[in-house]
Formats: C-alpha cells, sequence, structure tokens
C-alpha cells in the first residue's frame, strides 16, 4: 500500500514502514526513546514491534491500565511522572503502541510534556487505525465526558501494521468497523455499499477497505485541520454516540459500551434525525438502519438512561453559543454541519431506535 501524505507527516503501511521509522529515529539523534503501552498491546504488540526496532538510543518503557475508564487526567499524571524519574527532556521521542485510548492519551501526554516532545503512533486496533491515530486530535476524558480536555498536534509518523489486527477479539474488530461505516455515510456512498455484505469480505478486501477509509479521513482533515468546517462531519453519529457512552461509563450497573458500539447506535439515532429533517429519505433511513442493527444489534435504554444522554448532551464540547450541534447526513455520502435539533425530534429517534 502506498504511503499517505497527511497534514505534515507521512501514514506508512506494511513491514517496510518500520524502515522509515528507523531513519527517522537516526537521522533525529533523540536523547531516550519511551513506549507508551497499555496492558494489552505490551503482551501482544510490543515484541513484534520490538523485533524491527533497530536503533542505539535508550528505550524505557511505560505500561498503563486498558480501557477507556483510564483515559483520564490521574492516568496522564502518572505517564508525566514516570518520564520525569527515567530522565526524559525536550529531545524524547514518545511512541504510541496500542488502541485508541493509548494514541489519544499518548499524543496528549507527549503535546504537553515540556510544552510538547515528538510522538509517533503505532496503532494496534481496527478504531485506531480508521479514526484515534489520524488528524491530530489528542486527549482524554473529563469524568464521563468523552475526549473534553485535548490538543490538536500532529505526530511524527504514523505506522499502519495490520498483523497486529491478528491479535483482537471479534467485538473489537466490530468497534472499529463502525468508523470505517461512518466514513462511507459521511464522505463517499460507494465505499458504504461495499459493506452491504460482510459475510464476502475476505482478508485483502478488509486491508484494502481499511486503507480507504484512512484515505478517507486524511483527505477531510487535510481540508479543515482545526475542525472549523468540513472536518465537522466526522463527529456524524458521536454527538448522541458519545454520551450513550458516557452514560454506560458512569452506571456501574450497565456493561460499559466499546466506542464503536456507541457510535453505531448514535449513527442510527442520528440518521432518523436526518429523516425528521427531510434530509434523508425513509428509504435510505431504513437500510442504514437495517445494515448498521444487522451488525451491532440493539442498546437497550430506559427512561433513567435517556435523561442521563439527555445531560450529557448539554456539555458536548462540540457545542456553540448554548446549542447542541449535530451532524446529519444529507443523503448517503454528503452531510449537513451545525444543526440544531429539539428534544421531541431526539425522544421521537429514540422510540424508532427501540422498535
Amino acid at each position: 500500500m502506498q504511503t499517505i501524505h497527511a497534514n505534515g507527516y507521512e501514514i506508512l503501511f506494511g513491514d517496510g514502514g518500520y524502515d522509515a521509522v528507523n531513519r527517522f529515529i537516526a537521522d533525529r539523534v533523540y536523547s531516550k526513546i519511551f513506549i507508551l503501552t497499555d496492558t494489552n498491546s505490551n503482551e501482544y504488540c510490543l515484541p513484534r514491534f520490538l523485533s524491527f526496532l533497530a536503533t542505539e538510543v535508550a528505550i524505557e518503557i511505560i505500561e498503563v491500565d486498558a480501557g477507556e475508564m483510564h483515559k483520564n487526567i490521574e492516568t496522564c499524571i502518572g505517564v508525566w511522572s514516570a518520564l520525569t524519574e527515567l530522565g526524559a527532556d525536550r529531545k524524547s521521542l514518545m511512541i504510541n503502541l496500542g488502541g485508541g485510548v493509548v494514541t489519544d492519551l499518548g499524543g496528549f501526554v507527549a503535546s504537553t510534556f515540556k510544552r510538547g516532545i515528538d510522538f509517533i503512533h503505532i496503532p494496534t486496533t481496527l478504531l485506531a487505525m480508521v479514526d484515534a491515530s489520524v488528524g491530530g486530535k489528542n486527549g482524554i476524558d473529563l469524568g464521563n465526558l468523552k475526549n473534553h480536555i485535548g490538543v490538536i498536534n500532529t505526530p511524527r509518523m504514523i505506522l499502519m501494521d495490520m498483523t497486529f489486527l491478528d491479535t483482537l477479539p471479534q467485538i473489537e474488530m466490530r468497534s472499529g468497523l463502525a468508523e470505517m461505516l461512518k466514513h462511507g455515510l459521511i464522505y463517499d456512498k460507494n465505499y458504504w455499499d461495499k459493506f452491504t455484505d460482510l459475510a464476502a469480505i475476505d482478508t485483502n478486501d478488509l486491508g484494502q477497505l481499511i486503507y480507504e477509509s484512512v484515505v478517507i479521513k486524511n483527505e477531510i482533515v487535510a481540508a479543515d485541520p482545526n475542525e472549523k468546517g468540513i472536518r465537522k462531519s466526522l463527529n456524524f453519529g458521536h454527538t448522541l454516540g458519545h454520551a450513550i457512552e458516557g452514560c454506560f461509563l458512569e452506571n456501574e450497573s450497565k456493561t460499559t459500551l466499546l466506542h464503536g458500539e456507541a457510535i453505531a447506535a448514535g449513527m442510527v439515532l442520528e440518521s432518523h434525525l436526518s429523516l425528521q429533517k427531510g434530509l434523508i429519505s425513509a428509504e435510505e433511513y431504513a437500510a442504514v438502519k437495517r445494515n448498521i442493527l444487522g451488525i451491532y444489534g440493539r442498546v437497550t435504554f430506559d427512561a433513567n438512561d435517556l435523561q442521563s444522554i439527555t445531560d450529557l448532551l448539554i456539555h458536548d464540547k462540540k457545542n456553540e453559543y448554548g446549542k447542541i450541534q449535530f451532524v446529519l447526513l444529507d443523503g448517503i455520502g454528503s452531510v449537513k454541519i451545525g444543526q440544531e435539533l429539539d428534544n421531541e425530534s431526539i425522544t421521537n429517534a429514540f422510540e424508532d431506535y427501540k422498535s
């Protein structure tokens, strides 16, 4: 797969990408290399990565607990403290090896440590490959408010080693698929149509679909790096999806949803909002609902959940002037940004989702 040229950095693919990483490290003469992992990527991905890493620079491994519940300021403080104790300076390099939590948090830690050190992303999950690692967004959660604290700062490079996907359980692969579906819905109907028969997609097809998904996200980000316009389209499904994810994260009686599971529900709900606005047809909505629920099933909500979700919407980081901002479909493959909906419309969407 060809290298993708992003906004000031490159996205590399396959084993050949390790040669580029090694050349980059040799050219920069870093003082130390810090590899941030979580408990999963440390066990399943770090040995392979280290087998390709060829450098005389001292390497330190920093491990954090796995899971969205640890993407918070307390974990950041732990990593900042470890960097300090291990002698990191402004000429150090951080390599973030893991899923979306590691790339989000690691990019934020690197961007703020000593006012910023270089970092490289090595995403190891499907979600991180097609979404979290690409585009320069780095951040952490504030309680149950998703990605509420963060910065936009690009890595020096990203390496996509799809071999790491072999270590993932099917539920994690399904979570990442949600962002790929989103890219088709907001940007390319032909790409969306490729997912109508998942059973027909083999391993080779998946690699190409991942590549196309990264291309789509990179094109959107390149056109609007600081999210003033079209980049907001990437928030489709995320206004309600993040609120759903936060609601289930804070409720100990519920099973925590993976990011993609929450976003899948959010995309169905926000597609219904698009239908209510007259932006998509009933047939288009039915196809979106059928395809997504066929993959993810329904999330069960009760009245208390709906109140919690509504409360969380008020604090969504995408809001402007106190107004909740939705991205809605304008047909399959296009969007309208900055859409406002009343509570009745949101309630109607949840009622339809249940049926």
